[in-house]
């Protein structure tokens, strides 16, 4: 395998994975860089891993070469596990960074901090046209705070304090941000399945 699709179109997400393969010495191609009208793939799923390969397998088949697709979302014990598949749109559409933050606060108002566990979670899928596709799952384990701290970021970061640490990923540099990051855990066990190919 010497190219594979990254199924996004947010280009930080897309140079971490262009990174992680250089490597490899295969090329990384996000959506971003494909001069392709492509339908946008509705996540029907119900799992984080049903979403990821959906994206992946449907990408895989229209373009009939290896991609690279990921679901991830903040799982909050206290709230049963959401927001869940629900991450990105908590507070409705449109999808609003800051109404999901205030949402998961609200609905946090009475827990106290030492209940609030939460992690990220990144679902990586990869579709190979004629092959099963392989799956590779990472967490970043920490807690939510009660108020936002930090710029740096998006989503869920200004609230979430990683483990280890005493600022929230908001307030982490995004070289540290990346080496802990929940993409990060789940790129760095593909290590394996790339070195079997």
């Amino acid at each position: 395998m010497n190219q594979i699709i990254i199924a996004t179109k947010n280009k930080g997400k897309a140079n971490e994975f262009k990174a992680f393969f250089s490597k490899y010495e295969i090329e990384a191609v996000s959506l971003l860089d494909l001069n392709k009208e492509l339908p946008d793939v509705e996540e029907t799923g119900s799992t984080f891993e049903e979403n990821a390969a959906l994206k992946a397998e449907q990408i895989a088949t229209l373009l009939n070469t290896p991609v690279l697709a990921d679901d991830s979302g903040l799982i909050i014990d206290a709230l049963h596990g959401r927001p869940g598949l629900f991450s990105a749109r908590y507070a409705g559409e449109p999808k609003n960074d800051q109404a999901n933050i205030d949402k998961v606060l609200q609905e946090l108002k009475d827990i106290p901090l030492e209940k609030r566990s939460a992690r990220f979670i990144c679902v990586l899928a990869i579709a190979i046209p004629g092959e099963d596709t392989v799956f590779r799952t990472g967490f970043c384990e920490g807690q939510i705070t009660t108020v936002p701290k930090g710029r740096n970021g998006f989503g869920y970061d200004p609230i979430f304090i990683p483990e280890n640490f005493d600022v929230t990923m908001a307030e982490l540099t995004p070289k540290v941000k990346n080496e802990i990051s929940h993409r990060k855990n789940a790129i760095s066990q593909l290590e394996k399945w790339i070195h079997n190919l």
